[in-house]
C-alpha cells in the first residue's frame, strides 16, 4: 500500500478527515508502517512507551497478564482505530500488551512527533481527548461488569455483543474459547461451562464451527443488561 492510499485510510478516521491529503501524506512519513503476523507482540505493557499506534488492517487485541501468565482482554481494534494514544501525551510506559490476531499492517508515531502533530492540528488533540474519554468510559463498564455481573451474565452480554444482539452466527475460528475467555477475565473451562448452560436451555445452538443465537431475549434477561440503563 502506498503512501497515498494510506492516507486515504489514515483521514477516514474523524480526527484527521478534515485535513487537505497531502498533509496527511507528511504526517504518515513523520511516523512509521509496520507489518506483524498473526500473534505477534506489538509491545508489552511496563516497557517504554512504544507511541500511538493505527491499526490499518487485520486486528489487535489490548491485554494485561498477570504473573501467572493468564491473559485478560480489555479491547479488541479493528481498523481504522488508533490506540496506545495515552503513553504518547504523557512519555509513560505502555500500560497493556498489545498482540496481533490476524496479520496485521500498523502505522506507528513517536511522542515527540506526534506532541509535535497536535500542535500543528489542535484538532488531532480534541480528538484524542474524545478517545481518552471513550476508553475511560469502557473501562468503567468493564469494571461493572467485573464487579457486578456474575460469569453467566457476563458471557451472555459478550454473546449478544460478538453476534449483534443475536442477528449473526459467530465464527468459533475467528473467536475461540480462550479469546472470548480472556474477554471475560476468565479460563476457556468456566466459559465451556457457560454455553453448556445455554445449550441446556435452548438459548444457542453450537458445534466446532459456530454458536448461533436462538433466545436474545432470554440472555439478555440472564446479562442483566438493565444495569446499562
Amino acid at each position: 500500500m502506498d503512501i497515498h492510499n494510506l492516507a486515504l485510510r489514515l483521514q477516514k478516521i474523524e480526527h484527521f478527515n478534515n485535513i487537505p491529503l497531502d498533509e496527511v501524506e507528511r504526517i504518515i512519513l513523520a511516523g512509521k508502517i509496520n507489518s506483524y503476523e498473526k500473534d505477534q507482540v506489538v509491545f508489552t505493557e511496563n516497557e517504554p512507551g512504544a507511541g500511538m499506534f493505527v491499526l490499518l488492517n487485520g486486528q489487535v487485541q489490548l491485554c494485561k497478564i498477570s504473573l501467572q501468565g493468564q491473559i485478560s482482554i480489555l479491547s479488541v481494534i479493528n481498523p481504522v482505530i488508533m490506540f496506545n494514544e495515552v503513553s504518547a501525551l504523557d512519555n509513560g510506559s505502555n500500560p497493556v500488551t498489545a498482540i496481533t490476531t490476524q496479520s496485521s499492517m500498523l502505522w506507528q508515531i513517536r511522542p515527540a512527533q506526534l506532541q509535535e502533530m497536535i500542535i500543528q492540528y489542535p484538532r488531532i488533540g480534541l480528538g484524542l481527548l474524545r478517545v481518552l474519554a471513550n476508553r475511560n468510559r469502557k473501562l468503567i463498564s468493564l469494571f461493572q461488569d467485573l464487579s457486578f455481573r456474575p460469569l453467566l451474565a457476563r458471557t451472555a452480554k459478550l454473546l449478544l455483543e460478538i453476534s449483534d444482539q443475536g442477528q449473526l452466527k459467530i465464527n468459533r475460528k475467528e473467536n475461540p474459547n480462550y479469546h472470548l475467555a480472556s474477554r471475560l477475565s476468565t479460563v476457556p473451562e468456566a466459559f465451556s461451562r457457560c454455553l453448556k448452560t445455554f445449550r441446556h436451555q435452548n438459548m444457542i445452538v453450537c458445534d466446532t464451527h459456530r454458536i448461533e443465537i436462538l433466545n436474545p431475549n432470554g440472555l439478555k434477561h440472564i446479562a442483566m443488561m438493565d444495569l446499562d440503563n
